[in-house]
């Protein structure tokens, strides 16, 4: 190779990322510190001013969102099957059941009709939605909420793709930022090396609803509480002198030790501070692929632009018919891996997994097939220059 491989994802880590971590490992505070803080702080002004809550993993934040809703079992919740599979074991792990729902063939979003069918599916024993906004366009939110206010269900956002992502109601109206909850209840972020934004490891939920920021507050820390005004003991809080004694906790749920240190947050808060230039510079990337690989249509296309969605790309994901191409998926990416450039498939429809096969049988959902047939993810990231995106083109030139 004449040049340095090429991964799909690549974390972005500066000298003032690096800064900042190390400013809090020389401080008092490593974890449960001021840091959290502030960087909850700077994700709700991002996001639209909602309440926002880190924790440890993009699944720690869809464990704390499913159970803050208090889902149980003989309760179900609609998923799209074209997600990572911790948007669906969320929902297990509080013991409710997953109403797998199909998507879009041509870009992996669940549609308003997708949630429709797997409503009827699903009967009134659905209390949830958690759409997923895959590779980082957004899911019809307004159509959705309109749904699911309908039939009364919750709605939690997979946003883990899509921070810094924008939607609206029609094309007139003002763009609204992912994870504002204006469309729904709560809202989840991950913060993965591969995503646009980094803690290392770390999520984070938003919400508009009080009692739900409390709820997760709770939960993400072993269901304890310090908040005398909470106290269910208060008899037991108080000391001789009827003073509350400085010790004293209550532990009123079953929780987690969900929380995020310090650390996480410094590179988080720091990266955030990037985020706008960030998600302008893969908009520019993904532009560029796009006029490029025109040439190829309809061989290999991007996928379908969502209506109502301003992205801000986590993935490139391209749609190949890879049996007029006259080779596998397989082949395809070792002769891409063989030129030095890395690629990805997301994801393998969650319905067919063995275990989600073994709990509720065979499921059809001919769309979702369809899309997991034809998708493949190419580099995207934020330092990529403009050649990098033309070696990749290229190197798909000479393969097809």
């Amino acid at each position: 190779m004449t040049h340095p491989f090429l991964p799909y994802a690549r974390q972005q880590i500066d000298r003032d990322d690096i800064a900042a971590v190390n400013a809090v490992l020389e401080s008092d505070f490593l974890t449960t510190g001021p840091v959290i803080n502030s960087f909850e702080d700077k994700l709700s002004e991002l996001t639209g001013d909602s309440f926002a809550v880190s924790c440890s993993s993009g699944t720690a934040a869809l464990h704390l969102a499913a159970a803050a809703l208090a889902l149980k079992p003989g309760d179900k919740v609609i998923v799209p099957s074209i997600t990572f599979l911790a948007t669906a074991n969320a929902v297990r792990y509080t013991g409710a059941d997953v109403v797998f729902a199909d998507v879009d063939p041509d870009n992996g979003l669940m549609t308003p009709a997708h949630l429709e069918s797997a409503l009827a599916i699903g009967g009134d024993q659905v209390k949830a939605v958690f759409p997923v906004h895959l590779a980082g366009q957004c899911a019809d939110m307004k159509t959705i909420s309109e749904i699911a206010k309908h039939r009364q269900l919750a709605i939690v956002e997979d946003a883990c793709h899509a921070i810094g992502a924008t939607y609206s109601k029609n094309t007139n109206d003002k763009n609204q930022a992912v994870g504002s909850c204006n469309y729904g209840d709560m809202a989840v972020f991950s913060f993965h090396p591969v995503k646009t934004i980094t803690m290392g490891e770390g999520g984070a939920i938003t919400t508009q609803n009080e009692n739900l920021l409390h709820r997760l507050r709770l939960l993400r820390n072993h269901g304890i509480t310090r908040e005398e005004s909470a106290f269910v003991q208060s008899n037991l809080a108080r000391g001789e002198d009827e003073e509350t004694n400085s010790w004293f906790y209550e532990m009123q749920d079953i929780g987690f030790n969900y929380r995020a240190s310090d650390i996480h947050c410094a590179l988080g808060l720091s990266q955030l501070k990037k985020l706008e230039l960030r998600v302008q510079r893969r908009r520019d990337l993904v532009k560029l692929y796009d006029n490029l690989l025109a040439t190829h249509a309809p061989l290999i296309k991007p996928i379908t632009r969502a209506q109502g969605s301003n992205p801000a790309w986590h993935l490139y994901s391209v749609l190949i018919d890879f049996e007029t191409a006259g080779l596998s998926r397989q082949k395809f990416m070792m002769e891409l891996r063989e030129r030095g450039i890395g690629s990805q498939v997301h994801y393998i429809p969650v319905h067919r997994q063995p275990y989600y096969q073994h709990l509720y049988g065979e499921i059809d959902l001919p769309d979702a097939d369809a899309y997991y047939s034809r998708t493949l993810s190419l580099p995207l990231f934020s330092q990529m220059e403009d050649g990098d995106v033309e070696r990749v083109v290229e190197a798909i030139s000479q393969i097809l």
